[in-house]
């Protein structure tokens, strides 16, 4: 299986390096952009150039989406979803984003592999951020869906699902 999307431009490349802080060293596509075009969330493969495992796929790298979810990260929102929803509903989120990343990685691998689930966490919540990325690109992800619910209750403008 491979990465869904086109290839990104130097645009992307450009824009992501800058988003990160320092050049992406794995292939990824952006596949949510903010109404003015910026990357919002990119999609990594599950290996970077040199083979390292990379185990988040969906990576939110956009400013202000990014500034945002940490906002709600320093006020104790990722213990407050964990009560809310139960490891047992954030298990399964995990599974199935392992799931989806372990199926992009060749079968011909034989080095190590990413684990887990959502950025490489096996219980609980670690990073609201690849949560609401994951849930923007399309999956599945009530953690997700809590943080975009939080960010509209503040009236704080965010990129649509898609």
């Amino acid at each position: 299986m491979q990465l869904a999307g086109e290839p990104p431009t130097e645009a992307d490349i450009a824009d992501v390096t800058r988003l990160i802080g320092r050049t992406p060293q794995g292939d990824f596509r952006v596949v949510v952009r903010s109404a003015t075009g910026e990357p919002v969330v990119v999609m990594n493969a599950p290996l970077l150039n040199d083979g390292t495992p990379m185990p988040t796929l969906y990576w939110l790298v956009g400013s202000a989406e990014v500034y945002a979810v940490s906002q709600l990260e320093a006020n104790g929102a990722v213990d407050e979803v964990e009560a809310i929803l139960g490891l047992d509903v954030i298990d399964e989120i995990h599974a199935s984003y392992a799931q989806r990343r372990d199926a992009l990685i060749p079968t011909t691998h034989t080095g190590h592999r990413p684990t887990a689930g959502v950025g490489g966490t096996r219980r609980g919540v670690k990073c609201l951020h690849a949560h609401f990325g994951h849930w923007l690109a399309g999956g599945h992800d009530a953690v997700g869906e809590w943080v975009a619910q939080q960010l509209d209750a503040r009236g704080i403008e965010r990129a649509q699902r898609v």
